[in-house]
């Protein structure tokens, strides 16, 4: 679908769910069409663990819907995240309006969209929590969360949207909500297809007939240096960044000599030069060698310094990286890295906690390779693939 048709069919959308009923206790779905034809599914009620989704999926096979829209408080999270995988997997796109409420949980289900749009304040977010007649001690209900975060981060991930909108979302107890707004929601890519009050020439523009869905197009990639810098620039600065909280400063470079002194992460170091993977460098008052892995370089824009990254593979040539990249099911970028290959990562970066359980939950939903692991990127001197 394009976006200029789905931008088309919105306010039909809209005028056709005006008076439509409230929300029930589990989820309802209804199959309905517009006046011009538009066929959708609209979904309402509380996420339930015992909702039956096949359902949802056999009324959009049947009505040939090609959008979802919801009224809906939330509740159940795994259930939200499984309709929005569903909607993801049928190709439907999703719009959402104020006149009618998606919160909590709902705003999962919301992303699993492939084309999404939202007026402002329609999203609402806030931290999710336990129902209050379930009885959990203090160590079950850590492990819940975390475990629960990483799900969500994990979901994220899949649509295309920025992680960092949950920790947004964490701001705000349970029983408080935070709607989003436009630049939010298009911060973190929680729509698709801007909100654009003023072109009213839309629908003008549509089609006579529905074009057949597809998936949004891909953005174009950077394949050659006029697009994007393979240069690697001159290493002058850094910071001391390794995984033990310290590196060692060497009298030569060889891992196996003598260590002068170790140097903590944070300590500002002078690269002086250096010699095959090794940075001949001047910290705490001392010079000596150290491994290029272990020194965040300022000339590099490898990311955020407190954050890390998830290296899924790597490639010799940009190519083949650009063409790993396109073809994922999830967000995925690519790096220039010292040695001259190009590392593969997840687009995002995170803390360590955050990255270590994404590893574990991607590995276990093969949405990454087994031999993928978290990384500071101390070698990847700038992101060559992909813009968005």
């Amino acid at each position: 679908m394009s976006r200029v048709f789905l931008a088309s069919i919105l306010s039909c959308l809209l005028t056709a769910l005006v008076g439509t009923p409230a929300a029930y206790a589990g989820l309802k779905f209804q199959a309905g069409q517009t006046d011009a034809g538009i066929h959708y599914i609209f979904v309402s009620g509380d996420f339930a663990n015992q909702d039956d989704l096949s359902a949802f999926e056999a009324l959009a096979r049947s009505n040939s819907a090609i959008a979802v829209t919801f009224q809906s408080p939330g509740g159940n999270i795994q259930k939200a995240m499984d309709l929005g995988r569903l909607i993801r997997r049928l190709g439907l796109s999703t719009a959402q309006f104020r006149a009618v409420e998606c919160a909590s949980a709902c705003s999962l289900a919301f992303l699993g969209g492939t084309v999404r749009y939202a007026e402002p304040g329609s999203i609402g977010v806030h931290k999710s929590s336990f129902s209050g007649d379930v009885s959990v001690n203090t160590e079950d209900a850590v492990s819940g969360i975390q475990q629960v975060t990483a799900d969500i981060i994990t979901y994220m991930i899949e649509m295309g949207v920025d992680p960092a909108l949950l920790q947004l979302s964490l701001q705000y107890d349970s029983d408080d909500i935070r709607y989003l707004s436009r630049s939010e929601m298009a911060k973190y890519r929680v729509t698709t297809l801007d909100n654009d009050a003023g072109q009213p020439s839309i629908a003008n523009q549509a089609p006579t007939s529905p074009p057949p869905f597809s998936q949004p197009p891909v953005a174009s990639l950077p394949t050659t240096p006029e697009h994007a810098s393979l240069e690697i620039p001159q290493a002058h600065s850094g910071r001391i960044r390794h995984p033990k909280g310290a590196a060692p400063l060497k009298a030569l470079a060889d891992g196996r000599s003598a260590t002068l002194v170790n140097v903590r992460n944070g300590s500002p170091v002078i690269i002086l030069g250096n010699v095959a993977r090794w940075y001949r460098v001047q910290a705490n008052g001392q010079v000596g060698y150290m491994h290029d892995t272990w020194v965040y370089v300022d000339q590099y824009e490898s990311g955020p310094f407190e954050q890390r990254h998830i290296q899924v593979k790597s490639f010799d040539n940009l190519a083949e990286a650009s063409g790993y990249v396109r073809s994922a099911p999830i967000p995925l970028s690519a790096y220039l890295a010292t040695n001259g290959w190009f590392a593969v990562t997840l687009e995002d970066t995170f803390d360590q906690v955050m990255a270590k359980g994404l590893v574990t939950e991607l590995k276990a939903r093969r949405a990454i390779p087994d031999d993928a692991y978290m990384t500071w990127g101390n070698t990847y001197v700038r992101k060559v693939c992909c813009a968005k």
